[in-house]
């Protein structure tokens, strides 16, 4: 709590309440800014080394929800399962680095991510147009593109940012 209070993130108030700072634009911004430059190495590395086994296994949960939402409202449960995702998407472009510090700074980031999405609302036409650019990602990585998985990353990037400001 401590760390996040220093970090002006929340602000606390002794014996009475804990309030989280609203995200603006700059923090919304700067979040994804940073995100980018550690995840587009990341897409490189995993499209370069990354395990084929896991990739593939990625693609086919993605795939999966997909059809799942083709077919169905975006419910809790698929919500849930589109969190999962989201966080093995993510979570494996910071393990492909193999870097420790990076590791640490992407706890960090997530704490920043969450604070910034937590007035999002998740539809089912937004979480479609997710799987789809997480689609493009692993499937450049399966294709061992590198350079197309870097593409597609900051693609994600950019959407997603225009995503939580409302214009997309």
């Amino acid at each position: 709590m401590r760390t996040l209070e220093n970090e002006g993130l929340i602000t606390i108030h002794s014996r009475s309440c804990i309030r989280f700072v609203k995200a603006d634009l700059e923090l919304s911004r700067s979040t994804y800014q940073f995100r980018s430059l550690i995840e587009q190495a990341g897409a490189r590395s995993l499209a370069e080394t990354g395990d084929a086994r896991i990739i593939a296994q990625m693609i086919a949960a993605h795939r999966d929800l997909l059809a799942v939402l083709d077919q169905a409202d975006l419910g809790p449960a698929e919500e849930e399962r589109l969190g999962q995702l989201e966080e093995q998407l993510h979570g494996a472009l910071i393990a492909a680095l193999r870097n420790p510090l990076i590791e640490i700074t992407a706890r960090r980031l997530k704490n920043y991510v969450t604070l910034v999405r937590l007035d999002r609302l998740v539809t089912r036409p937004l979480a479609i147009r997710t799987l789809r650019e997480h689609l493009d990602i692993l499937e450049a990585c399966a294709s061992r593109d590198a350079d197309a998985a870097e593409i597609a990353l900051a693609s994600h990037f950019q959407q997603a940012l225009q995503r939580i400001l409302g214009m997309a």
